[in-house]
């Protein structure tokens, strides 16, 4: 199914726009798609995307703040990721530019833009997050809540694997050409993906070229990288949350083990925990069937 998007942005939350794509039928029932750290609403897979409007989903997706198209949210507060990562697994506060709760309001304002009172809310890694301190403190509006390859963001969760980690820092060489940020992007997927759902290199590089041309922030990324680690967890808030829940983790994911999924299902009342055998850290394109099948099955439980 090829899909039909429609466009727009909005002032929301105080910034200056937050744009917005969204397919289907406009009658069909709101599920908004939360991406993650660094990522575009691109990103989405298309497959994943026409899937969900194929079950007669309103499917909205959108670029965070510091990403795609939508505003800047620089507030002038230094970073220094290192630092500041040290700070955050002792759970020692540090100033940022914003936190999740602000991304969390920003959903929210998407959905005032478009006059949406409520959706499903299907968050991956840091829109996971996201959708989960949404669901716990403005429940009325997340009618369910889908987390994928997430966390609690729990400083004694057990860290990502060492070679990933360093990769993330923001330490050595960052490349700014087309070329060695494709070759850069592609690398890090493969080395975070998904050994039993492997993506194609082309699919990857076009994609990634694809991001580079609409909008390249490495600085904007750098922001979002800032304001997980201020966050800091949010464990207190997730009994809340009333939303039927699913949370999605793969076991082979070396950047947020299954341990944070598992964490996040133990402690959201009465959520669903599905642990995907051969699963990393990535949207990998074949995994979009199952994916669709676990967020409509949830959706029906509202």
């Amino acid at each position: 199914m090829n899909l039909c998007w429609s466009a727009g942005s909005a002032c929301v939350n105080g910034l200056q726009q937050l744009h917005w794509e969204e397919a289907g039928p406009a009658h069909g029932e709101p599920l908004l798609l939360v991406m993650g750290l660094g990522g575009q609403l691109i990103h989405w897979p298309e497959a994943l995307c026409a899937d969900l409007v194929g079950r007669g989903f309103r499917v909205i997706r959108f670029d965070n703040r510091d990403s795609g198209l939508s505003s800047d949210a620089d507030a002038g507060v230094d970073i220094n990721l290192p630092r500041d990562w040290l700070r955050s697994r002792f759970g020692k506060p540090c100033a940022s530019n914003y936190t999740l709760h602000d991304m969390a309001a920003d959903s929210l304002g998407v959905l005032d833009a478009l006059g949406i009172d409520s959706a499903h809310f299907v968050g991956v890694s840091m829109g996971g997050m996201i959708s989960q301190i949404a669901a716990a403190r403005f429940g009325r509006r997340v009618r369910s809540l889908t987390s994928i390859m997430s966390s609690t963001n729990h400083p004694k969760l057990p860290a990502a694997r060492l070679d990933v980690l360093f990769g993330m820092s923001g330490l050595g060489p960052r490349p700014r050409t087309r070329e060695a940020v494709i070759r850069r992007s592609t690398a890090m997927l493969r080395r975070v993906g998904s050994p039993g759902f492997p993506t194609p290199t082309e699919y990857r590089m076009q994609l990634a070229g694809r991001a580079y041309d609409r909008a390249f922030r490495p600085s904007a990324t750098m922001r979002q990288t800032h304001a997980v680690l201020a966050t800091g967890s949010f464990e207190d808030l997730l009994p809340r949350i009333s939303a039927p829940t699913q949370i999605v983790h793969g076991l082979a994911d070396p950047l947020l083990r299954p341990a944070c999924g598992r964490r996040s299902a133990q402690l959201i009342r009465g959520a669903k925990l599905e642990l995907i055998a051969g699963m990393g850290h990535d949207l990998a394109p074949s995994l979009a069937p199952r994916w669709s099948e676990l967020i409509a099955a949830n959706a029906a439980r509202a």
